[in-house]
Order: structure tokens, then sequence, then C-alpha cells
């Protein structure tokens, strides 16, 4: 019955926001003389086929801007604003299309406040809204003389392009429709970018600058300077930047917007609930955005990115994060008598004094107390990157860099860890944009009416979000287009990913004729793509039961989640009773063919075995505290991590539980549960807690990564022993641990004593540590990071579980 009343609820809610943005009978066109006035809240003008509506949209108290939206979203999208950076008055304004043919805004009081086809002559003849969403001046011969589509906002919509005189501009913040500080736009270099574009500095944070566009797919030997989104979601550039939605086909309506939090994302609209879904995105982490945090500013994941200011700092603008952070001291006031706060898996990227090589700390110190522009420096190995300007500041537990940050020696801020950080939500700028009669007010304080106001519209966006969890979740995914996608071999780099047809997956490994490994979710298989030169893995699911639009769902997860060392899913099935995933291929195989195998010392030695340690700890930390989809994995083992041309580790089946048993995997973050009614993994590596039915965490995965850390060290494998003797590895080398054997008793044997006697000890002391029977003493994944790069010592009671 509560069903049924959400239904009923959600119905009428839709309905009744339905009614207020759009107008029941829209306006066809304008003609000469004719205008749309800021007080008729029916002075609307419609596309022939519904789809765009264009009129005044409220964007402040008593401001409105001239805009162009979707008609049948749930919540107005605004795709286009005339006006966006000189609001309208709420008395008194109009959009007219003069005599002379020029379009004209007026705002009541203020007088011309925006204008296009000025000069254009008497050929204009009216102004019409297209079902393209242009807003085009026409002549008496047809043609358009003026279009919305050549000047574009924060969106980019089917058929529109984007050159070398337009860009996307975002908001200033959520619903602040004002000019913001990013953009996506073609530089000098013929090439696509985005560009924070700042008060005080720009810089360009995607694609990644430190590798050249080349090694990108991305060119500059062009001079068109075009790129086009076309309306079954494929987006293709002149520099190469071709993507396309996850959701590829005809259908849905889609766009192309610049957000405020400087992400770029293809959205799909759902035509039965009016929701959009965001069907692609950049390979970029909301951290790696520049300006977010603004000076001193650290963006982390807590799980969702926050803002953060180091100790001895404060807000610059308690409502607008891009202003960063205040140190409470004068730093030059203290010259000569300063220290640095130390903060682990932190960097500010870029800003850099000069590059110093087979730099010491203390070398790297004194450089930076010296030199009065220095504000801190970032250290990575033998690296020293001293800084002139602390910006675009990010903490993630897979980053090996430690920043030390200049501060008075009087402070009294803790030195040794950065301590608490001051925390808070990425929302940007809540600042709110008045017109008065005739002239804007500057910023002040909110009227009480909007706070009510504020305060209703909130509380029913919160019945309106229960209303969608409990109602229309499952309807969403039974109505979830799943065309067949048409990209042949142009797989996406990012959240967008390609569905094959069964048949095209068997054609591509030659009806899967070479098994390549075997595991406990089912048969992998090698196969090539349509250009007969790129290899895949493609993996055959055993035990997967979900329909088409749920097992959809699960792989969309999975395809989410990106780093350097997890495997990428390229594609799915899901056809009849055949469920199948594509991932990229790794060419030297699983860790175990090399590591076990008689001539596994040829292949593996010491340097390779370490640099295996410490990736896979990377992609582990990455999946339990970075990643936004949080996931155990369930099943780490040296089968499960496979290598590279170049011998680095990439893990794999990390969330096959979400596919093989669903409401399996759940929690929030680092910290968080996932309940499973039946043990998984592999013996040897399992944690005991899977054996006595107790809760199952993060730490489970903890503990068969330190199974695998000790074969990495002693060659000897977990498995492959008598009944009851699981734990046979640990306790060998607990017992030469105690009796103070040396490392050469411990260490493969086949190494003939080439390895790096202090890591290894390192390793095995880590490993330990993760294989403690109490999970809540093994340390969490991003601690192990930091044990194994050095940062923290096992010695340390802060390593252990209780305080990580």
């Amino acid at each position: 019955m509560g069903i049924f009343l959400a239904f009923g609820l959600h119905a009428l809610l839709a309905g009744a926001l339905l009614v207020t943005s759009s107008s029941l009978s829209g306006l066809q066109r304008l003609t000469l003389g004719e205008s749309i006035s800021v007080e008729r809240p029916g002075d609307v003008l419609v596309s022939a086929g519904g789809t765009f509506s264009a009129g005044f949209v409220p964007v402040g108290e008593n401001a409105y801007g001239f805009s162009i939206w979707y008609t049948h979203a749930l919540q107005k999208t605004v795709v286009w604003m005339a006006n966006r950076d000189k609001p309208a008055n709420g008395k008194h304004s109009k959009l007219w299309l003069h005599n002379d043919g020029s379009l004209v805004l007026l705002s009541g009081g203020e007088g011309k406040v925006w204008e296009a086809g000025a000069g254009l002559g008497w050929d204009v003849i009216s102004l019409e809204l297209l079902e393209t969403g242009n807003l085009v001046l026409t002549n008496r011969t047809g043609n358009v003389v003026w279009q919305s589509f050549a000047s574009p906002t924060d969106t980019l919509l089917p058929g529109q392009k984007l050159t070398r005189n337009t860009m996307l501009l975002s908001e200033r913040a959520a619903g602040d429709y004002r000019s913001g500080f990013y953009n996506f736009k073609f530089n000098d270099d013929n090439v696509l970018y985005l560009i924070y574009n700042g008060p005080e500095i720009s810089s360009v944070y995607w694609p990644p600058q430190d590798t050249t566009i080349y090694n990108q797919g991305r060119t500059n030997f062009n001079s068109s300077r075009v790129a086009i989104l076309d309306d079954k979601g494929f987006f293709l550039s002149s520099d190469h930047l071709n993507f396309s939605s996850s959701d590829y086909g005809p259908g849905p309506s889609r766009r192309l917007t610049l957000d405020h939090d400087g992400l770029l994302r293809l959205y799909s609209l759902n035509e039965s609930t009016g929701d959009w879904a965001a069907v692609w995105l950049p390979d970029i982490g909301v951290c790696e955005v520049h300006g977010l945090c603004g000076a001193y500013g650290i963006c982390t994941y807590l799980p969702e990115p926050m803002c953060t200011c180091p100790p001895g700092f404060h807000r610059a603008d308690p409502e607008d994060w891009s202003r960063g952070c205040r140190p409470e001291f004068n730093l030059t006031s203290a010259m000569g008598s300063v220290d640095f706060i130390k903060f682990r898996h932190t960097d500010y990227y870029g800003n850099d004094l000069e590059y110093r090589n087979n730099a010491t700390l203390n070398s790297c110190r004194t450089a930076c107390r010296d030199d009065p522009r220095c504000q801190g420096f970032g250290i990575r190995g033998k690296k020293c990157y001293p800084k002139y300007a602390l910006l675009n500041g990010q903490r993630t537990p897979s980053n090996s860099n430690r920043l030390y940050i200049k501060v008075p020696a009087s402070t009294g801020v803790r030195k040794k860890d950065g301590g608490a950080l001051i925390q808070s939500g990425l929302t940007c700028s809540n600042q709110l944009v008045r017109i008065s009669s005739g002239k804007r007010r500057p910023d002040g304080a909110k009227s009480p009416y909007l706070k009510y106001l504020v305060g209703f519209v909130g509380a029913l966006g919160a019945v309106e979000a229960v209303i969608i969890i409990l109602g229309w979740i499952f309807i969403r995914r039974i109505h979830r287009s799943l065309g067949p996608a048409e990209m042949g071999h142009r797989f996406q780099l990012a959240i967008g990913f390609r569905r094959f047809t069964y048949a095209e997956l068997k054609a591509m490994t030659m009806n899967f004729s070479e098994e390549i490994g075997r595991g406990g979710f089912g048969s992998v298989y090698r196969g090539l793509l349509e250009d007969g030169k790129t290899p895949v893995a493609v993996k055959r699911l055993e035990g997967v039961t979900q329909g088409e639009a749920e097992f959809w769902a699960e792989v969309a997860v999975i395809g989410r989640i990106n780093h350097m060392n997890l495997v990428r899913v390229w594609g799915f099935c899901a056809e009849g009773k055949h469920r199948l995933l594509v991932y990229e291929y790794l060419e030297n195989g699983s860790l175990d063919r090399l590591l076990f195998a008689s001539d596994a010392t040829k292949v593996l030695n010491w340097e390779k075995r370490y640099a295996v340690a410490v990736g896979t700890a990377m992609g582990l930390a990455y999946l339990h505290e970075e990643c936004l989809e949080w996931v155990l994995h369930c099943d780490v083992k040296p089968q499960n991590i496979l290598l590279d041309e170049q011998y680095r580790p990439k893990l794999a089946d990390f969330g096959m539980s979400k596919l093989t048993e669903r409401g399996a995997a759940g929690g929030s973050g680092p910290r968080g549960k996932c309940e499973v009614s039946r043990a998984r993994g592999t013996r040897g590596y399992m944690a005991p807690e899977w054996m006595v039915n107790q809760e199952i965490t993060a730490k489970a995965d903890v503990y068969s990564f330190g199974v695998v850390l000790l074969e990495l060290v002693t060659g000897k494998s977990a498995t492959g022993v008598s009944e009851g003797q699981w734990n046979h590895l640990i306790r060998w080398v607990e017992e030469k641990m105690e009796g103070l054997h040396g490392m050469d008793q411990m260490v493969d044997e086949g190494l003939n004593g080439g390895y790096d006697e202090v890591q290894a000890e390192l390793v095995l002391r880590v490993a330990l540590l993760c294989v403690r029977t109490n999970k809540d003493e093994r340390p969490a994944m991003s601690t192990v990071v930091g044990l194994l790069h050095g940062d923290l010592s096992p010695d340390d009671e802060s390593s252990h579980g209780s305080l990580a």
C-alpha cells in the first residue's frame, strides 16, 4: 500500500512540477514588434515537438535570465541563458524582437542588458525555437541569420558544434547561473582541454599534462578546431577526442554539460521519470580538478570529496571554498624561525620553484626554509619540489608524495603529522543574486521569505528523493535503454563502455577457442577486436542469474572504477542466458604463473616483486577508500593479480561479488561492512572471520593481501596443503622471525641473494601485521601503502588497525 501511495504522490508532484516548468500553450514564434514579458508566466516559446521551451527563469531574488530548457525534465534543466551575468528585474522586463530585426532583452529600471542580431537589417522577420533546442532569428527567405547554438553557455546539445570561437563555461556554483571558472575549449594548439581560469591563475587539468597529448590518443595536427555531439551519444572532435555514452544509440534526449565542479558530463534523460543520468565523464577524479579548494585547501575523499584546511589555517570565505584557506599567522615576519607541517599522501599539483633530483629531506627542507618565495615542498623518493604557491591540493592513500607546509616555529601547530583537518563538503558559493527595482544590490543577508522558501523546497526535495528511491528505482532499470552498440573497436577511456552481442564475442574469440585462465567466476578467453589487432580478455561468467537490466546496473558500477593498478572493464554482454565481461588484455598473465614457476626468478627479480607489492596495495587502497562506489574484492590472490608488458600489477575480478550474489556488497567507506551469506575466496588466503560467521569488512582483503606479500618474499605458495593447515605459511614465517633467523632462510632461494634485505624485512613485517587474527588489529590498505613506501614504521602503533 505504501508503494502505491508513493507512486501516486510522486505522480502528483511530478505533474505539478511539469505544469510549472512549461507553458500549457506556448508561443510558436515571435514576429517583429512582439515580446515575451517576465510578468506573464504564459509567455514561453515552445519548439514544434515540445522538447524545448524558452522563457524567463528565476536566478535569484527578483532576478531572471532568459533561458532555454528541456520541457520534459522533472526539474527545469537550463541548457542556454542569454544574460547569465546580467540578470533582469522581475518587474517590467521583456525580451523584444525590435522592428529593426534585433533581439533585445530589457530589464525594468535598467534598460538593455543583452542584445543579439544588431545590424542584420529588416530582413529578419521572426524568432523561433527549433526542436533541436536552437533559438534562431530567420529572414524572409527562411535562412537563419543568428542562432543560440553559436554562443553556448555551459551545455552542448546534439547537433551543436563546438568551434575555435566557442567554448563551454561552467556555472559559478550549483544553482548559481553566473559564469564560473571552468572552460572546455580548443586551445591555441588545436586541442580540447578542460581549463581552470580562476581570478588569479589559469591551468589545464584535463587531459593530464604529465604526458604528451599523443600518448593520450590526441593530436594537434589539425586546423579546423571543430567538435560535435550526435543524437546517438557519440562525440567526435578534430583533435581525435572521441567518446560515446554508455547507452549509445537512438532514443533519449542528451546534453554535454560542464558542471560547476569542473567535470564534463554527458547526460541522458529518462523520459519515464524525467531524471538525468550521467552516461559518460572524463577519466579524472573530482579532487584532480583545479581550483576547487583554493589556496592551501586540500581535497580528500571521506569517501565523498571534501575540502579541508591544514592546522593553523581557516576558510577564507565560509560560503566559497574556491577562495581557499587563510593562515592564522604572518609567515613573512617569522623568516629565519620557521618549521614545517608534514602531510603524508598529499600533493599540491604544479607551481614548482624548481625540481631537485637526488635530494634528501634535510637538503630540501633547508632550501625551502632559506627561500622567502617557498611556501612548502613536496618530496617523493629522492625528488624534491619546492613550491611558490600551494594550490590544487589533493590527498589520496595511493599518493606516495609527502608534503611539508612552511609555518612559523612559534605557532604550536602539530608538525610531525598533519593532524586534524578542518573539513567541509564541496559546495562552492552560496551567494545569492538579487535585483531591486532598477539596480542590483550587493550580496548581503538573505531575506526571511527566501529562507522559508528554500526550507520548503529542501523538504519537498527530501520527500521526492525518498519516493524515487522506494518507488522508481525498479522502473528505471526496466525502462533503461539498452540498444546495441555501433562503435566498432572505439572503446572508451572513461565510464562509458560498450555492450557486445554474443555473436560478436563468439567471432572475436574464435568460438571461445583459446582459454587463457579459469577461476571461481568462470573461464577467460583471448579475443581480438574487429580491427584484428587489439587483444581483449573475455570472461564467461558462471552463477550469474540476474536479468539484463539488473546485470547492467551492477556492471555499470564496475565500469566506473578506474585506477592504474586495476584491470579496466571495456564492455559486457547480457543476452539470453549469456553473461560475459570484456577486459583489457595483460600480456604477462597472472602473478602465480611467474611467481611459482621453476624459472620464476629469471623474470620476477626482487625489484619487480616489490613493485607488485606496492602497486597491488595501491589498487586495493583505491577500492576501499578512494572509489566513490566502495568495493570489497573478497578474493585477493596471485591468480587475480595480472601483469602488463612492464610487469606492473593490475588487480582483476574486483566487484564480482556484486554480480554473483545480489545484496552482497554494501557500506559506505573503508570501515563499512559486507553482508555475505556464504564464504568467498580461496583456501589459504581467506581471513579467519570467513570461517566463524563474523562481519566481513575491508580487513578481510587486507588479510588476503598479507598472504600474497608472504608469497612474494618466500616464493612459497599458501595453497596446496593438507586440510587444517591453512595458515602454514604464516606460522612458518612467524617462527623464523621469532627465532631471529637470517633473511636468507626466508627469502626465495631462487633469487640467489639478489634482493634488498631492508625491503624484504619490511615487506615481511607488514605482511604479519596484515594477517593478524583479530581483524581490528590489521592496518587499513592506505596505511599499508604508507608502510611499504617507508612513510610509516611497522613499529609505530598508529600503523595498526585500531588507529588506521
